[in-house]
């Protein structure tokens, strides 16, 4: 039954004109830093510092890419999400689902899985784009697969804290502006504590957690904080349900 929900999510995101601008625009940002990158590279790379300081294309590329993608997936996530249940409370289809012979569970974790799904299909599209490198040099796999799993696990992560938010109003927008805002607060904080890596904050920053993968390590430790910060957001997206149905 979840694979039904995702499918039908998934479905209802490009059969909307949002779901294909989003893609559309993210696709052309990706490609844009893409080739970016590559002009600056020759240029950089092409005599002007020495030799003992050049940095690979792999991670010179790679850097501005997954750079841009961080930010990018960071203002397209709240917009992707601000509809997943807030939507059916103002269409008033929520009792619907509620009496359908399905759990609470499964119609978060579908709505959730459709979701990561279509942002999964621009995190293949960065790679197999990076991939192209290897046409004319050496590049490292390994990193490009780091960046791309601890891209994964964020964008998740992401989902998770947005699909929350969509829970608790009947107003996608309110949804998109609460995530946004609890987006960019993480991430000023992360910043504003980075000088202090004994700070309490650091240890719950998804921005912490992620910077390993950027390096292209994946740190077991990283991984395990990411599931944890899903399924809590999961799980009170499901209390929070649960409260609803219980109240009528």
């Amino acid at each position: 039954m979840i694979i039904n929900i995702a499918r039908k999510e998934l479905k209802s995101v490009f059969s909307s004109p949002m779901g294909w601008i989003i893609l559309s625009l993210l696709m052309f940002g990706f490609g844009f830093m893409y080739l970016d990158g590559v002009n600056n590279y020759f240029q950089i790379m092409s005599g002007s510092i020495r030799p003992a300081e050049r940095v690979g294309v792999t991670i010179f590329v790679g850097q501005t890419v997954y750079g841009a993608a961080n930010f990018l997936m960071t203002v397209a996530t709240p917009l992707l999400t601000m509809r997943l249940i807030s939507e059916e409370r103002r269409n008033q289809t929520l009792p619907f689902l509620f009496s359908a012979p399905i759990t609470l569970t499964e119609i978060v974790l579908g709505k959730f899985l459709g979701l990561v799904l279509f942002l999964a299909i621009l995190i293949i599209y960065i790679f197999v784009m990076l991939s192209t490198l290897n046409i004319w040099a050496d590049i490292d796999f390994g990193y490009l697969l780091g960046n791309s799993f601890g891209l994964m696990l964020l964008v998740a992560s992401f989902s998770s804290l947005g699909i929350y938010f969509s829970s608790l109003t009947n107003q996608p927008i309110i949804a998109a502006i609460l995530t946004f805002i609890a987006l960019f607060a993480m991430g000023v904080l992360s910043n504003y504590f980075a000088s202090d890596p004994s700070h309490w904050f650091n240890y719950v920053s998804l921005t912490k957690h992620y910077q390993a993968f950027t390096r292209g390590v994946i740190d077991s430790s990283d991984v395990v904080y990411f599931i944890l910060f899903i399924a809590t957001f999961l799980t009170l997206t499901i209390r929070r349900l649960d409260s609803d149905r219980l109240s009528g």
